[in-house]
Parts: structure tokens; sequence; C-alpha cells
């Protein structure tokens, strides 16, 4: 859900041949009336939980790429003239869709939204679909409306995090295939990939959905192993992650429950990334250092009860010792 609607504009994206696209505007600003505030909080909450997301930032070819230019204008003047910008976007949309095998048209909503004190500028293409409708006489007529739950493209752009200079702050739908490419390059984002902090993020993801006291997983050092065993498999084959795949092999109870909370946008986490097998570790082995001993274990030892963890206290004991070190601990005490 978002916190507030301030701006919401739809005009048409309409295919006019192969290969060819043209822009209809529609009203400059639509009043944010109940209907609009659902429709964009419904749209919002089926994006967040689609699974396959890419994350970038703006590209530096400010040319090619102008849609971060009329954002920054927009911003600039206070989110003032939201007309002048979606208009400006539309332009570099229809460009973008005809240079794709592929693109297709439909109703492109934009929406100034705030949400957690973060301001975004969300983008979704939507399209009609053909419903029933049980008249006043009680007869059934066609209808058209809004297909929400249909649609393939959407992306957004996080104002706040952007001027705070972040990694990360724009996020879209990936689709299958390369058909996605003419939105990301709409909106001018550069999703370099960063294994190493997106492997980090995704260890960080599913520890936090297999805490015990959220009452999903059931044991979570089998779960946490069993995702491991995946990643690895990853690896060593160079595949990336898919999430809705991955979520289907490590969760098949409820894996729409596992992609949803991998797809988090407010994690910036995309999948398409082959996990970094040094960061990958931190999923089944603990490790901590200080200037005076270092510890490593992996988690499957907490698990048969052969390192005991005391919350209380704050410590750990070690069972079943081997020889080497019992004979050295043994001389040692003897000598004092």
């Amino acid at each position: 859900m978002v916190d507030k609607v301030f701006q919401v504009a739809i005009h048409d994206l309409r295919r006019k041949g192969p290969g060819d696209f043209e822009t209809i505007l529609g009203k400059a600003q639509l009043k944010v009336s109940a209907t609009v505030i659902r429709v964009v909080n419904e749209l919002y909450s089926l994006y967040a939980n689609k699974a396959s997301k890419a994350h970038g930032r703006f590209s530096e070819d400010v040319e090619n790429y102008p849609a971060q230019t009329y954002i920054s204008d927009f911003q600039k003047d206070e989110y003032k003239g939201f007309a002048d910008l979606t208009k400006k976007l539309m332009a570099t949309l229809t460009t973008q869709a005809r240079r794709k095998a592929g693109a297709t048209g439909g109703h492109v909503l934009f929406a100034h939204i705030e949400r957690d004190a973060s301001v975004y500028l969300m983008v979704a293409i939507i399209n009609d679909k053909l419903g029933a409708l049980l008249t006043n006489d009680l007869d059934i007529a066609d209808v058209q409306h809004l297909d929400l739950d249909g649609f393939r493209f959407a992306g957004r752009v996080n104002i706040t995090a952007w001027l705070e200079d972040a990694d990360r702050y724009i996020g879209f739908l990936k689709g299958k295939g390369d058909v996605a490419e003419y939105f990301k390059e709409f909106l001018g984002c550069d999703t370099t990939v960063q294994d190493l902090q997106d492997t980090k993020t995704l260890i960080q993801a599913l520890e936090k959905f297999a805490d015990p006291a959220r009452g999903v997983v059931k044991d979570k050092h089998e779960f946490l192993q069993r995702a491991y065993e995946i990643c690895e498999r990853h690896v060593r084959d160079g595949a990336p992650l898919d999430f809705e795949t991955f979520a289907n092999e490590l969760y098949p109870d409820k894996p729409d429950e596992l992609a949803k909370a991998l797809g988090d946008p407010d994690l910036a986490l995309g999948d398409g990334f082959v996990p970094n097998r040094r960061s990958l570790r931190a999923l089944v082995r603990f490790k901590a250092k200080t200037s005076v001993w270092s510890v490593e274990f992996d988690r499957a030892a907490l698990a048969s009860g052969k390192i005991v963890y005391d919350p209380d206290k704050k410590t750990i004991t070690l069972k079943e010792l081997p020889d080497e070190l019992v004979e050295e601990l043994e001389r040692e005490r003897e000598r004092e």
C-alpha cells in the first residue's frame, strides 16, 4: 500500500503496425478519487508481489536515455509540471517501443506517490480485458475493464533514494526473455549486476523468511541448508537464479510466499545473478574472530547439538572435541 497518491495520468501507447507505435495523450491529470487511489494501490501491491525484477540506477548516457533529465526537472520544480513530464516520457516510451521486437502497447499509467517517506514515480502498462456485466433488467452485457492482474510491464523510480545517491533506486519487472528491454531503456536504467552484494541481500532475505518467530518455516536449519545446496548448484553450473523457480524448489508448499519475500521491492534485489560462492557460505556457516580467538562452524553443528548456544549467557559450548585438541589442552593444564 502507498501512503499518498499525489498525481496520476493515463495515456495510450497504440500499435499502428509492425514496429510502429503512436502516442495518444489522455487527461493532463486525473482527479485523485477513491477509485484512482484503489487502482494505484492494487497496481503497487501486484508489482511488489512479483518476484522477477531487475534493479539499477540511471545510465550516464542522458542523451540517449533522457528520462532522468525529465524526472530531475520535475523534482527541481517542486513536482509541478506533471503533465509535461508524462508527455515527454510517453515520447521516450514510444521511441523505445519502436526499436524492440515484441514490444506491445496499452494504457500507460503514471503515478506520483509517496511510501515510507520516499517519493516515487511509478509507471505501468495495462491492457483491457473483456468481462461481463449484469444489467438492471438482469441481462448480461459485455464490458471492457482494466486487466490489473495481467499487466506485464511496470517500474518505479525512488526519487528520494536517487537524490540521496543510493546504489539502486530504479526497479522494473523483468518478464521473460528480452521483451521488457524497451521498458528498461525507456527508464534509462543501468542494471549492472553486483553478485557479491546481491548474494548477501539474498541471504538476509532467506534468514528473515526462515526466522522461527514468523512461524512460516518449520526447520530453519534444513531450509537454509537446502537453499545453500540449490545456490551452490547454480554456482557450479554458472546458471543465474530465477526467483520463481528457486522458490518452487526450495519451498514447494507455499512458493508464492517465498517469491513474494524475495521480490520485495524495498530490498532492491533482482534475480538473474549467479550467487557469489564465498558469500554463500554464510548460509550454512558461522564465523567470528577477536584479538585472542577465532571460531568457525557449520549450522549443522547447532542443529545436531554438537555446539550449544546459550542466549542468556551469550556463550557457546563445543562438544565432541577432537582427540588432538583434548590432548593439547590436557598438557597445557598440567603445566599450570
